[in-house]
Order: C-alpha cells, then sequence, then structure tokens
C-alpha cells in the first residue's frame, strides 16, 4: 500500500471535512506538524476540534487556524501562549475543554488501544470533575474519563521508512505517540524517508500500523522563549 504522498495537500485530499475531530502532536513549539496545519488551513475547511497540549503562538502551529478561525474547539492543558486564542476564548467565540496533561495524554492512547474510558484521579475534587461520572476504588475516588477517537491524527516525527516505522528524535517524543495512535487515519510529515530495513528496530518509536500517510518536507526550528546574556 502506498504511503509517501508528494505534498500535504495530497496526502489529506479525501480527508477533510468540516466538523471533523482532529488529533495534533506537539508540545510547545516542539514536534509540531506544521506543513500538514498550513495545508489545513489553505483547504478552508471550518468547525474544527483539535485535540492538542497546546494551540501553539499567533503565527505558528495551531495558532494560524486560530487566526482564519476554522477552529471551534481545543482539547488542551496549556493555551497561555496564544493571544488570538485568549482572545476568542474570552469572548465565547472558542470553546476549551481543559484536560490535565497525563488525561489528554492517556485519552488518545486509550483510544488508540480501543478503550473507551478510563478512572483517574487526577482533577477529583477541581472544576475537571464536573459533569463526570465519580467511582471509588479502595476508599479512594476516581473520575470517568473516555478515550479520544479522531477523526485524523496529524502528526511529526524526524525519520520513517516508507511503511511508516518511525523516529521522534529528543522532546519531540510529546504527544505526537498517542496522537498519531487515536485517528481512524493518521498522516506524518518526517524529516526524511528511508527505505524498510535501513532503521534499527530498536530504535523504532511508532510501528508503521499506525501511520498511513506520510510527506517529507522542511521544517522550521522554532525556539518557544530565548534569553541571552546582556554583552
Amino acid at each position: 500500500m502506498k504511503k509517501v504522498y508528494g505534498s500535504a495537500a495530497e496526502a489529506l485530499d479525501g480527508l477533510l471535512q468540516d466538523d471533523m475531530l482532529i488529533a495534533a502532536g506537539g508540545f510547545g513549539l516542539c514536534g509540531i506538524p506544521e506543513l500538514l496545519l498550513a495545508a489545513i488551513r489553505d483547504s478552508g475547511v471550518k468547525n474544527l476540534t483539535f485535540a492538542s497540549n497546546n494551540a501553539g503562538v499567533d503565527d505558528f502551529g495551531i495558532g494560524i487556524l486560530l487566526q482564519t478561525k476554522q477552529v471551534s474547539k481545543m482539547m488542551s492543558s496549556y493555551v497561555g501562549e496564544n493571544a488570538e486564542f485568549m482572545r476568542q476564548y474570552l469572548s465565547g467565540e472558542l470553546e476549551l475543554e481543559f484536560n490535565p496533561q497525563g488525561t489528554l495524554a492517556e485519552r488518545m492512547r486509550a483510544g488508540g488501544c480501543g478503550i473507551p474510558g478510563f478512572y483517574t484521579k487526577t482533577g477529583v475534587g477541581t472544576q475537571i470533575a464536573e459533569g463526570k461520572e465519580h467511582k471509588e476504588f479502595d476508599g479512594e475516588t476516581y473520575i470517568l474519563e473516555r478515550g479520544i477517537f479522531a477523526d485524523l491524527s496529524i502528526v511529526k516525527a524526524w525519520k520513517a521508512d516508507t511503511t511508516g516505522n518511525c523516529i521522534f528524535r529528543k522532546t519531540a517524543r510529546n504527544f505526537n505517540p498517542p496522537a498519531a495512535m487515536c485517528g481512524k487515519t493518521c498522516i506524518m510529515e518526517v524529516e526524511e524517508i528511508v527505505e524498510p530495513g535501513e532503521l534499527d528496530p530498536d530504535h523504532i518509536h511508532l510501528p508503521g500500523i499506525y501511520v498511513h500517510r506520510l510527506i517529507q518536507g522542511e521544517h522550521e526550528k522554532r525556539i518557544e522563549q530565548r534569553t541571552v546574556r546582556e554583552a
């Protein structure tokens, strides 16, 4: 089965529609599937829900889709670096479902494993727990969290072979593996594509069974916040 496509737009062809739930990898500005996000913006689809640790910044990551108002809901852990996100949320233009960071990762992983829900102590006694089922185990209270089953996953890896086996480099191995797992279709962008057998099996972080389409491209290496000493 062909998995390698010539561009982000080609890889997304036939998969996009309004009102989709998209799981996106990345943490801060690291490991963001920027080529796929740009192609989604250019496609014009709207009313999207994104499950992602954060919403990028105003001009990068999911932030570019917030600028064009193509996102109607975020399922996230941290959104403090995006002024446009804050403006839309406070004005009621954007819905937000806050998730503790570990809970969000586990919700994605659970969806990828076909697990519809799990119990966790995280969030008990806070606003996170409101409206959720509570259950006691051994005298401790837990809340039920639902697995995330996305229509589409978009992720970023360092290197992959043509069958989709991939390696994430350093901290880009953040939300990308669980995000890749939980989508009906997963598209991955990488810096380098090699032939099967060229990657050490012991070094593979995500098996190609989860990856349906691949693209290769140039990526921007951003630093989220840089502080330097005065000369």
